[in-house]
C-alpha cells in the first residue's frame, strides 16, 4: 500500500495588512486588548471586489503544484475546506477546477471549519492509500473579512480572522519511512451554538430559541427576512471562553492519540503546527506538552486566524524558512467549530 506525501506546498496573504490599530477606528478596542487576549498583532484582508475565497486558493495552489513538478492537468482530484464559499453552492472546489482549466476530476468541499483543512487531509489519504488517485490538491481557502461585524459589538469575533489561503499536493509514493502515519478525526456537537453562524439557515430555530426571526409569511420568506436583517442577525457568534476551555484539553488530547498510535512521544516531534486559533492556545499546548520554542510554528501573530487556512499557511511558512526538512516527525492539529478537532502525523 503506498504512503501519502506532501510533494508541493504554497500559500498566499493578502497583500492589505490591518493592524489592531486599524481596527480602532471602527470599535471600541485597543492593541493592548487584542494582544493580551489573543496574540495578535496584524492581519491580512483580501481584496474587497476582486479576490475571493476561490481566487486566493487558485493563488496558493498554483504555488504548490508548481513546486510538486506538476502542472494542473496532473492532479487526480481536488479536496476544497473553508467556511467562507463564494456560494451557498456550488462549493469552491469546482470553481477551482473551472479557474485552473483542469481537467473534469471530482471536486469535494468540506465543511469542518478550523479543522477543515486536517480533515481534508485526512480524506485525501484514504484516496491515495487505495490506490484511487495519485496526485490530490487539498486547499484550506478563508475570506472572512467580507462578513465580520466591524463594531463593539462583534469585536470578539471580528479582531481574530483574516484572510488568506493555503494549499498542498499529496502525491502517493513507495519511499519507506516518509508519508503519513495516521489521522485522527473527532467531534462533538452538543454545543454547536458556541461557535456558529446561524442565519442565513435553515434551522427555523429548531435547535435553540430566538436564533432567528422569521415572519409568517405561508411559503418562503424565512432564509433571509427583514427582521433579520434589521437586527443584524448574520454575524458569527463565539463564546470565548468556552472555546477556550475546551480547546485547550482536546488540542493535546488529538495531538498524544497521534503519537501513541505511532509509539511516538512529544519529544520525538520535529514540528507541531496548530490551528492558529489563539496564541495563549498554542502557548497552552505547548506548555502541557512540555515542547520546545523550537518544536512549535505560531505565526497568528501575522495573520490571525484564517480557520481552514492556517495550517497549511503555517507549514508553508515553516517549510520556506528550513524548519520542515526530509525525514521530520510533523504533527498538525486542530480544534474549532462543531466542536472539531482532529490531528495529522506525518514523516516529512
Amino acid at each position: 500500500m503506498p504512503t501519502s506525501v506532501i510533494a508541493g506546498i504554497g500559500m498566499y496573504v493578502p497583500q492589505q495588512v490591518v493592524t489592531n490599530h486599524d481596527l480602532m477606528q471602527y470599535m471600541d478596542t485597543t492593541d493592548e486588548w487584542i494582544q493580551e487576549r489573543t496574540g495578535i498583532q496584524q492581519r491580512r484582508y483580501a481584496h474587497r471586489i476582486e479576490e475571493t475565497t476561490t481566487t486566493m486558493g487558485v493563488a496558493a495552489s498554483k504555488q504548490a503544484i508548481e513546486r510538486a513538478g506538476l502542472t494542473p492537468q496532473d492532479i487526480d482530484f481536488i479536496v476544497f475546506a473553508t467556511l467562507s464559499p463564494d456560494y451557498y453552492f456550488p462549493g469552491c472546489g469546482v470553481l477551482l477546477q473551472r479557474a485552473m482549466g483542469m481537467r473534469q476530476i471530482g471536486a469535494l468541499d468540506v465543511r469542518n471549519q478550523c479543522s477543515g483543512f486536517v480533515y481534508a487531509i485526512s480524506v485525501a489519504d484514504q484516496f491515495i492509500k487505495t490506490g484511487m488517485y495519485k496526485n490530490i490538491l487539498v486547499v484550506g481557502a478563508e475570506k472572512h473579512s467580507f462578513g465580520l461585524d466591524f463594531s463593539t459589538r462583534g469585536r470578539n469575533v471580528s479582531v481574530i480572522f483574516g484572510d488568506g489561503a493555503g494549499a498542498v499536493v499529496l502525491q502517493a509514493t513507495e519511499e519507506p519511512n516518509r508519508g503519513i502515519l495516521s489521522t485522527h478525526l473527532h467531534s462533538d456537537g452538543n454545543e454547536a451554538e458556541i461557535l456558529a453562524m446561524y442565519n442565513p439557515g435553515t434551522h427555523a430555530n429548531k435547535w435553540k430559541p430566538e436564533l432567528a426571526d422569521f415572519g409568517d409569511a405561508a411559503m418562503g420568506q424565512m432564509f433571509v427576512t427583514q427582521p433579520m436583517l434589521d437586527k443584524e442577525q448574520f454575524y458569527p457568534n463565539m463564546d470565548g471562553p468556552a472555546v477556550f476551555k475546551t480547546a485547550v484539553v482536546k488540542f493535546p488530547e488529538v495531538i498524544m492519540e497521534s503519537l501513541n498510535a505511532n509509539g511516538l512521544t512529544p519529544q520525538d516531534l520535529q514540528l507541531l503546527i496548530p490551528h492558529q486559533a489563539n496564541l495563549r492556545i498554542s502557548q497552552f499546548v505547548q506548555q502541557r506538552l512540555k515542547l520546545r520554542d523550537d518544536q512549535v510554528y505560531n505565526n497568528i501573530q501575522q495573520y490571525g486566524n484564517t480557520t481552514a487556512a492556517s495550517v497549511p499557511i503555517a507549514l508553508c511558512e515553516a517549510w520556506e524558512q528550513g524548519r520542515v526538512q526530509k525525514g521530520d516527525l510533523v504533527c498538525l492539529a486542530a480544534f474549532g467549530s462543531g466542536f472539531t478537532w482532529a490531528s495529522a502525523l506525518m514523516r516529512w
